[in-house]
């Protein structure tokens, strides 16, 4: 038997696994690296974030993403050598944090990668259906295994969209193992480049987990400052503050079709986009407000994105919380806006119930690992519209 299928083996008996999960997110901040102990599967699943950091990306990287990042037409050499360059980049930044934290590789039994999604394509975006849904992470795992001689998971997305689904999100898997209260109905919302959420009801409810995007969270609101004021993000939302929401060109952006469908359903910047923005502003005559105008009226679309999937996934349920994590916790403006949307309901960063909520979306990733080397597919049969899998593709050092 190969050495390391039965390292593989070997840890997917252990008791308890430290898995290092990855997330680079659409807005191209930078690397999330938790470092995750975790115990048992499915619904026992114990999981304690024993170290968790984020390395910026250089402007270089985000640079040459960005060539190929959610775009119709790409270079294909360009695509082929992003593919590996990510993956040296994630390993050497891997390589990085173990020898801040003092460990050495040999200590983690696995690294579970989600890559960096270049482009999203299920058909209800695409319309195209004489195509599969379809999505694309980039950062080949073989480059993240040799370069730090620790097996990688990778490629989550693949397995999902191959039994049915549409490849994201996939938030639900985790958090149904992790989150699940007996009284409580839970919102675990994620601001990311897009927003999502993932319904929990509580453990004696006949409803069924299930997670779903909602629409844009930061991605336009950091395409406009990279453009306009060339910096990654309004940090503290301190241009959307100073401007007033016009509410013209707010109800325009709300018509997009996407909004409207039912849960769950997935979507990318290849729809909310700076595209999108100056179209609908050429239609509403509303291409001359102020850069803070329209940054006010972005953090509101977003925001009202939210509040409408939120109201309407809890329309009839009592003992509601709503945990927040992602980027957008940290946009006072944007959080504001959806507690003022929500003012019935508790609203509160998902620290509260012990999960960094900058680590949450790498965390996840470590459980979904961890399922994929010790677990069962039957430990996720109950949420709704999603296969029942393990997911994720196995990278081997040699």
């Amino acid at each position: 038997m190969n050495n390391q299928i039965l390292k593989l083996y070997t840890i997917s008996q252990k008791n308890n696994r430290l898995i290092l999960g990855l997330m680079s997110g659409t807005s191209l901040d930078g690397l999330d690296i938790a470092l995750c102990k975790i115990k048992n599967t499915g619904i026992d699943t114990q999981l304690e974030l024993i170290q968790f950091e984020t390395i910026d990306y250089e402007d270089d990287f985000r640079k040459n993403v960005r060539k190929i990042f959610a775009k119709r037409q790409i270079d294909q050499q360009e695509l082929c050598g992003i593919n590996a360059y990510i993956g040296q980049v994630h390993a050497e930044l891997i390589n990085k944090a173990l020898e801040k934290w003092n460990m050495a590789p040999s200590e983690i039994d696995l690294i579970a990668s989600h890559g960096q999604t270049v482009y999203h394509a299920p058909q209800i975006l695409t319309k195209d259906y004489s195509l599969p849904n379809s999505t694309l992470q980039l950062g080949d795992a073989d480059h993240i295994a040799v370069k730090t001689g620790i097996i990688t998971i990778s490629d989550f997305r693949q397995k999902h969209i191959a039994a049915g689904g549409e490849g994201a999100p996939l938030a639900a898997y985790g958090d149904y193992l992790l989150f699940t209260d007996q009284t409580e109905n839970r919102i675990l919302l994620n601001i990311g480049g897009i927003s999502n959420f993932t319904f929990l009801p509580h453990g004696a409810s006949e409803l069924k987990a299930f997670a779903t995007d909602l629409g844009p969270g930061n991605t336009i609101m950091n395409h406009y400052m990279k453009k306009h004021f060339n910096v990654e993000m309004d940090r503290d939302a301190l241009i959307a503050s100073k401007g007033e929401v016009n509410y013209e060109l707010l109800t325009a952006l709300m018509k997009e079709e996407f909004l409207t469908l039912e849960f769950p359903k997935t979507t990318g910047p290849e729809l909310f986009n700076l595209a999108y923005l100056e179209e609908l502003q050429l239609s509403t005559n509303t291409g001359n407000l102020s850069k803070e105008d329209v940054m006010a009226t972005l953090n509101a679309f977003s925001a009202r994105a939210i509040i409408d999937g939120i109201l309407k996934v809890s329309e009839g349920l009592d003992n509601v919380a709503v945990y927040v994590s992602g980027g957008g916790l940290h946009n006072p403006l944007l959080l504001q806006n959806i507690k003022n949307g929500l003012p019935q309901y508790k609203v509160t960063s998902i620290d509260d119930i012990a999960m960094n909520p900058d680590a949450k979306e790498a965390c996840l990733f470590a459980v979904l690992a961890n399922e994929t080397i010790a677990g069962s597919p039957d430990n996720v049969k109950n949420i709704k519209d999603s296969p029942a899998i393990c997911m994720g593709k196995i990278s081997l050092p040699y």
